[in-house]
C-alpha cells in the first residue's frame, strides 16, 4: 500500500495558496477538494511538482519554510492563473517566510470563520466564489466592517433569514465598495 505524507495545515497550500478559502474546499461531495495533501487529497490530484518538493522531497509545510525559497517554480506565478485567488500566493509566503506559519494560520482561522458565516448567512446558492475570493483579498478588517454593516442594514429593513437573495444582495454591496475602494477586482472581467 502506497502511503502519501499529509500535511499538518492542509489550509495552506505549499505554494503559497489559501486552500481553506477555496470555493471547492467547500463543495459538498467526491468534488470536494480536502485542502493541500490533505486525506484523499491524492486520489483527486495525484500530481504537483511543487508539492513534490516541497513535501515529499523536502518534508516542509511551505515552500517558504524552504531556504531556496522563491526558486524558479515562482517566477510570475501570479501572471498564469486566472483565479483570483492566486494573486495572494506571494504575500502569503513572504508572511510566513517573515512571521511563521502557526501566525499565518491564525489569520487564515480568522478569514475561514468570517467566510463561513457569509456562507451560512447570506449564501443564495451562487455566492461561494464570490465570497471565497473577497475572503482571500480583501483585509480581516474591511471583511468585519462589509459584515457589521449588511447586518445592520438587514436589521434596519426588517429582512428575514428566508429573503436570502436580498441579504446575499446587501453583503455583496459591501464588499463589492470596500474592494473598489482599495482597488481589488472581485470578479473576472468577460472579454
Amino acid at each position: 500500500m502506497i502511503t502519501h505524507p499529509i500535511k499538518i495545515y492542509p489550509t495552506m497550500g505549499c505554494c503559497g495558496l489559501d486552500c481553506g478559502l477555496c470555493p471547492r474546499y467547500y463543495t459538498k461531495g467526491s468534488s470536494r477538494c480536502p485542502g493541500c495533501c490533505g486525506p484523499d487529497f491524492w486520489q483527486k490530484h495525484p500530481g504537483c511538482s511543487i508539492i513534490t518538493c516541497c513535501v515529499k522531497k523536502k518534508n516542509l509545510e511551505v515552500c517558504a519554510e524552504c531556504s531556496e525559497f522563491p526558486c524558479l517554480k515562482f517566477k510570475d506565478i501570479e501572471k498564469y492563473d486566472s483565479f483570483l485567488t492566486h494573486k495572494k500566493i506571494m504575500s502569503n509566503l513572504d508572511f510566513i517566510k517573515e512571521y511563521g506559519t502557526k501566525k499565518f494560520i491564525e489569520k487564515q482561522k480568522k478569514r475561514i470563520k468570517l467566510l463561513n458565516e457569509m456562507l451560512k448567512k447570506y449564501d443564495d446558492g451562487r455566492s461561494k466564489s464570490f465570497y471565497c475570493i473577497a475572503t482571500t483579498l480583501l483585509s480581516i478588517r474591511d471583511i468585519e466592517i462589509s459584515l457589521d454593516k449588511s447586518k445592520q442594514k438587514i436589521k434596519e429593513d426588517k429582512i428575514g433569514l428566508e429573503n436570502i437573495k436580498t441579504r446575499s444582495k446587501i453583503l455583496k454591496g459591501f464588499l463589492n465598495k470596500s474592494a473598489y475602494k482599495r482597488g481589488i477586482e472581485l470578479k473576472l472581467r468577460k472579454e
